[in-house]
């Protein structure tokens, strides 16, 4: 770093921009882009003051009329860009509650000719992209120059990880305007949170100008620094680039390790792990990568801890830090892998990231196999856990790290939300597009590994890098590339294991013995074409492998008998198989897969029939805390059939109470109708003190979503069952009917989001004695002032009502439901004083104060409001008319104080003004206080799931 005088600096700073700008004009007669900035930091306002010369050189063989640029940083400049939709469809607040301030724009002054005049230039309703109509058409192999002037401010980094720290450091990622690229028509898109900035390799140089506080870390070339006045102006340059990232750094977070394959500079830490030994890492990662692939063409590669926590090695990054079930460094060796893997593939390969994302993903999860294999071949996915006393039993103990990869994209397709590699990112799951989607990919390159032969593949993948190396290139090449390099067929992979959205699963069909040999006949079940492994195994010796051709239907094989005990398909689980349960056969013996009982839920062993028992307790005022073993066939995946039986002893009632469950999902691919479970369950408890129910309930649920974009949040369904209830006879109320039968239809329509909140039911009942039906709908609004506006609308009316009029068991409630039909999860559900007679869940007439009447037997039709007054305290109105049989309709209404601790899950409500009045000053104000509380794991778990799915 070098200080000089303010005159020489000034005339020194001249000097270097003039020679920027005739430096890159002259380059880009060979470059496709050239791009100059002169960007200075105002710190005091987080914002960059930025002038831009853009070269843009027509390299198509079109003749382009308008030019689109990309203007990330413009995303985060409202509450209605796709980037702010896309933090609100996946429930993420921050960025809707911040102050405008903090969020980040651009404003741009001038972007002109080089002869002065000013373009006319236009932003889209996106607002993160610019066009620009040229007056003359741009002939291909011929240059349009732009001078732009423009500020832009600097967003937190709480919402993408990138911007301004809370320490007052900046890591600068979509910071300037970029050409956008022209592939056979404009690829540009807006910022959606998917990591896929796309621009084409670019010639840069960067005057950037900072606060001399700062320390300035970029993979683009620093060649110059000078320090004068309390500011530095670094001069930075680089070539096929893609971006150009800038992070400046007060707290001196970033270290560079220099390998002989390239510079590497990152934040990234691990306080057990010496410098020492991350250098070693580094260094056998680079060569690693190196051996893989080819060199990298870059003397220096930046990876910062906001890189990898955008995309963590997930189960690692879920682990406190306190805990470490894998050797020493692993867990630093695996954060680098991933995040110098990811970069070093990106920054040389230039591919669409929006559609061809599967691609880079492929590539990073197989390097990131076999590295494991390779340095790690015994490490468990449950590391040194896998030997304690209560996990060393299971089959998840038994796992490989790299088991992960098929595992967690089951995941998806077992519930059906899997998403093929062609789906664009911006339409993918989040968990697809953070976990699923690339460990899919990665999968697949190890299934093509295993058929064409691993050295085939790994000589593809070097030729692919290094003949597309800084072009732009396509997964047709590399497709090209594997049918030079194997006789065997490859369109299956790219067809419909990349094409495809439908699930892999092969069965055994049959068996027959041909004197010495075996006949096999193998089915692939479902709709695509591809190979599978055939093995023969004796005991747990494999005596034969062979591989079958691509198979669409069934194929026959013939194979020696001698010494094969059992047929299995797909024996080492290369292939990600939706079902490996039908994959084994006995040649002798009788019993395909046997039984297996473990205690607690495991992964799924397909070479068994598992059933789990665990202890489970549960709780009601009445049977008080109740212990039992539960018994059940639900592995971690879940499957078609599950069963359940759950005997508990309630220490209270001293009775053995308990609940089961049969359950049938079937699951539709290609229909917007895309599950049908089938299940009966039944219950038996106490619903008050020594009186006992049993329930039991056929039913059937027809789930609908709109299968062509499974990001939107609407949900339809269809519920329909029977409700049989048996209770023991009340003697304080004869008037009860104990024992009947409902018949029960219910269509729910839901469309759940952060902004807009939608959510309709409708339902009809039929019993002997009744038949009602009620509807409710739900709407939830978040205005861009951050007020919260809910309302909820109920109406019932009774078609056939020859109930006891005594009797208020199957009425209309206006604040506490009955819950006859025992949907919810009451737990003191017959108490009419104490604490738990103040549970209320929003159901019926939703009313918070306990007013009369408090039922209706004719019909009701109540309206519940509420609004934020500040931040999760609330403001709720009801209001409502309440008819029973011989009386003229009442009006009831009430207000209060919500405490809206967590939405539908803790909520608390202290009731004001109502028809009885100011009712704190009535007596006992602190019964007429009610609650909201869910104790429930499955529905808690649902809190933080629903962003993923």
């Amino acid at each position: 770093m070098l200080k000089v005088s303010t005159y020489n600096t000034l005339i020194l700073n001249r000097l270097i921009v003039c020679l920027v700008f005739i430096y890159s004009g002259l380059f880009s007669v060979n470059a496709q882009h050239s791009i100059t900035l002169d960007a200075t930091l105002d710190n005091e306002n987080n914002t960059l003051l930025i002038r831009e010369q853009l070269i843009y050189k027509n390299s198509s063989q079109d003749t382009l009329k308008e030019i689109f640029l990309t203007d990330w940083a413009n995303s985060f400049s409202s509450k209605t860009t796709p980037l702010a939709k896309r933090f609100a469809e996946n429930f993420e607040s921050a960025f809707h509650f911040e102050n405008d301030e903090n969020r980040g724009r651009t404003t741009i002054s001038s972007i002109k000719s080089p002869s002065g005049t000013a373009y006319l230039w236009e932003r889209g309703k996106e607002l993160d992209l610019l066009r620009i109509p040229l007056k003359s058409a741009l002939a291909p192999g011929a240059s349009e120059t732009m001078y732009l002037e423009y500020s832009v401010k600097i967003p937190d980094d709480k919402f993408t990880r990138y911007g301004i720290s809370k320490f007052g450091d900046y890591k600068l990622r979509y910071w300037f305007i970029a050409p956008g690229v022209y592939d056979h028509g404009w690829q540009v898109y807006s910022n959606k949170n998917t990591d896929d900035f796309y621009m084409p390799p670019s010639k840069f140089v960067i005057n950037f100008k900072y606060p001399e506080s700062y320390k300035l870390f970029s993979d683009l070339n620093n060649s110059n620094e000078i320090t004068t006045e309390g500011y530095t102006v670094a001069h930075l340059t680089g070539e096929n680039r893609m971006g150009a990232t800038i992070y400046l750094d007060k707290t001196l977070g970033f270290r560079s390790v220099v390998t002989d394959q390239l510079e590497l500079v990152t934040d990234i830490k691990d306080k057990k792990v010496t410098p020492a030994i991350k250098a070693l890492q580094v260094d056998r990662i680079t060569r690693f990568l190196q051996d893989k692939l080819g060199p990298y063409p870059f003397k220096k590669l930046v990876i910062s801890d906001a890189d990898y926590r955008n995309n963590p090695v997930y189960g690692l990054n879920q682990l406190p830090d306190f805990i470490s079930p894998f050797p020493a460094g692993f867990e630093m060796d695996m954060e680098l892998l991933k995040t110098i893997t990811r970069k070093y593939i990106e920054t040389t390969l230039p591919i669409n990231p929006r559609n061809d994302y599967w691609l880079h993903g492929a590539l990073q999860i197989y390097l990131m196999s076999e590295y494991v294999n390779t340095y790690y071949p015994d490490i468990k996915i449950m590391g040194n856990m896998s030997e304690f006393f209560i996990i060393r039993w299971s089959h998840a103990s038994e796992l490989e790290f790299n088991d992960q990869y098929p595992f967690l994209y089951l995941n998806v397709a077992r519930n059906n939300l899997h998403q093929s590699l062609v789906t664009p990112k911006d339409s993918l799951l989040k968990f697809n597009k953070n976990i699923a989607n690339d460990y899919l990919a990665g999968t697949g390159l190890q299934y093509l590994s295993d058929y064409i032969g691993k050295e085939n593949l790994e000589k593809s993948l070097s030729e692919f890098y290094k003949n597309d190396l800084l072009k732009t290139s396509k997964p047709e090449d590399f497709k090209n590339i594997l049918e030079s390099n194997t006789s065997l067929p490859v369109d299956w992979f790219f067809d419909d294991y990349i094409g495809k959205r439908t699930t892999i699963d092969f069965k055994i069909q049959q068996v027959e013995t041909v004197g010495d040999s075996l006949r096999v006949t193998v089915k692939n079940t479902r709709n695509n074409k591809m190979p599978v492994s055939l093995y023969g195994i004796n005991k747990d010796e494999v005596v034969l492998k062979k591989w079958l051709e691509p198979i669409n239907g069934s194929t026959s094989i013939m194979i020696p008998k001698e010494g094969i005990k059992k047929l299995v398909l797909n024996h080492e689980g290369v292939i990600p198989e939706y079902n490996r349960r039908n994959n084994y056969k006995n040649v002798t013996g009788l019993l395909n897969r046997p039984l297996q009982v473990r205690l607690l839920k495991d992964v799924e062993d397909p070479r068994y029939n598992q059933m789990f028992f665990m202890p489970v307790f549960g709780y009601n005022l009445y049977d008080g805390f109740s212990l039992g073993p539960k018994l059940y066939n639900k592995t971690f995946l879940p499957k078609g059939f599950h069963y359940r039986i759950e005997p508990q002893y309630g220490f209270r009632s001293k009775t053995l109470v308990g609940k089961g469950s049969l359950l049938y999902t079937d699951l539709i691919d290609g229909s917007d109708l895309y599950s049908v479970r089938y299940g009966v369950s039944g219950n038996y408890f106490s619903y008050n003190t020594d009186l006992f129910y049993k329930r039991f309930s056929p039913f059937v649920t027809f789930s609908f979503r709109d299968h062509e974009d499974l990001r939107k949040n609407k949900r339809h369904f269809i519920n329909l069952r029977n409700v049989n209830v048996n209770r023991d006879e009340d003697p304080e109320n004869m008037a009860e009917e104990p024992n009947y039968n409902v018949y029960n239809a219910q269509y729910v329509y839901s469309d759940k989001n952060l902004i807009n909140y939608y959510r309709a039911l409708f339902d009809f009942q039929h019993s002997k004695n009744f038949s009602k039906i009620s509807t409710q709908l739900e709407y939830r609004k978040l205005f861009l002032s951050n007020r919260q506006l809910d309302v909820r609308f109920f109406a019932g009316l009774f078609l056939r009502n020859a109930t006891n009029p005594e009797d208020d068991y199957f009425s209309f409630a206006l604040d506490r439901p009955t819950d006859y039909l025992f949907d919810y999860n009451y737990y003191g559900r017959s108490e009419d004083t104490g604490l738990f007679s103040q549970q209320i869940i929003i159901a019926e007439g939703g009313f918070k104060s306990k007013l009369e009447p408090a039922f209706a037997n004719d019909w009701i039709m109540t309206l519940n409001a509420s609004t934020n007054i500040w931040k999760w305290i609330y403001a709720y109105a009801d209001v409502g008319l309440v008819k029973n049989t011989g009386f003229n309709a009442k009006t009831v209404y009430d207000a209060g104080i919500r405490a809206n601790l967590v939405a539908d899950y803790f909520e608390v409500y202290f009731p004001l003004y109502s028809n009885l009045g100011w009712e704190p000053g009535l007596p006992g104000y602190d019964t007429r206080v009610r609650f909201i509380v869910t104790l429930d794991i499955k529905t808690l778990f649902g809190l933080f799931t629903r962003k993923w799915y």
